[in-house]
């Protein structure tokens, strides 16, 4: 791995932004808010000897919803050992979370909670995202970040691909509660990757990963690829 100044837009310094986004999602996305990388403006590596290896770097972060986009710093720790561990972030985009969803996110809670057993696939098979299930995306593009965070290398470039399936189930504690079914897409081995997800989510406590379930290969299953740019 290289060490030093990096190319900004060569896979070293674009694998370890994308990790930042990640790690914005788990902490502020909602069904209202979700973050993307929209350029990487420099970055540098650094061999920490036994820590891993630590890249410093100047992004832009998007905010998906209103497009929004605030230039950012950021401190990402690819540690060694084995099993490896998630990275360690650390990020500074303070005018994105001025954003105010609140209204929103209570709106869509409130009509979301005595609701049960909603089904969905998104994209459909013909790419399309039906408007009123676009909050459901979203939270599969957040929920999904706590997976491609904790799975994220120096070796891997994980986006969401497509949620197969999603279920709504009986809300529990005042919490919304889903079940995903979620195809990851690695752009470095090109592979799909399937997982299922559990989790709640409310405006008060945002997503909460209950249980993830990494699935066996599907080799006859159709995908769609990638319909919304969440790089």
């Amino acid at each position: 791995m290289a060490t030093g100044e990096l190319n900004p837009n060569h896979y070293p310094a674009q694998r370890a932004a994308n990790v930042v986004r990640h790690y914005l999602n788990t902490r502020y996305g909602s069904p209202y808010r979700v973050f993307t990388l929209n350029r990487v403006h420099s970055g540098n590596a650094e061999d920490m000897a036994d820590s891993g290896r630590k890249y410093q770097l100047e992004i832009s972060v998007q905010d998906f919803i209103s497009n929004k986009t605030e230039k950012c710093s950021a401190e990402v720790l690819f540690p060694r050992g084995e099993p490896q561990d998630s990275p360690s972030v650390q990020a500074s985009c303070e005018e994105l979370l001025k954003i105010d969803t609140k209204a929103q996110e209570e709106a869509w809670y409130q009509q979301n909670k005595n609701q049960s057993l909603v089904t969905a696939h998104l994209p459909d098979s013909y790419g399309h995202i039906d408007p009123g299930n676009e909050p459901l995306w979203h939270l599969g593009i957040v929920a999904s970040s706590f997976i491609m965070l904790n799975e994220s290398t120096e070796n891997t470039l994980y986006n969401m691909a497509q949620v197969a399936n999603v279920t709504q189930l009986e809300t529990e504690n005042d919490q919304l509660k889903f079940d995903y079914y979620i195809l990851l897409h690695d752009m470095v081995s090109q592979e799909i990757i399937h997982w299922k997800l559990l989790f709640t989510w409310s405006p008060a406590e945002g997503v909460k990963v209950l249980q993830k379930e990494l699935m066996p290969k599907c080799h006859h299953c159709e995908t769609v690829e990638v319909i919304a740019n969440t790089n």
